[in-house]
């Protein structure tokens, strides 16, 4: 298909997820990396009393609690650049 075609189908409302290959995309940012923490055993045994609570994994409960963490954080620091 010509790419003319394809922004024409795309325009059109039609959909496209036929005609692309979704093997190999990845989302901008998102790549991750496998990295150890070690935590004290008590709190291990909060985030995991916290994960249980909300219904979700210990690795979301970590991750979610760190970009929290660093959204605020990078709110601030423009606050205060100005």
């Amino acid at each position: 298909m010509k790419a003319e075609d394809f922004d024409l189908a795309f325009d059109q409302g039609e959909d496209i997820s036929s005609i692309l290959d979704l093997t190999k995309t990845r989302r901008p940012g998102q790549l991750q990396k496998r990295v150890n923490v070690d935590f004290p055993i008590w709190m291990i045994r909060s985030l995991d009393k916290e994960a249980k609570r909300l219904g979700v994994p210990r690795q979301s409960l970590i991750k979610v609690l760190i970009a929290q963490h660093l959204e605020k954080t990078r709110a601030r620091m423009e606050l205060k650049a100005g």
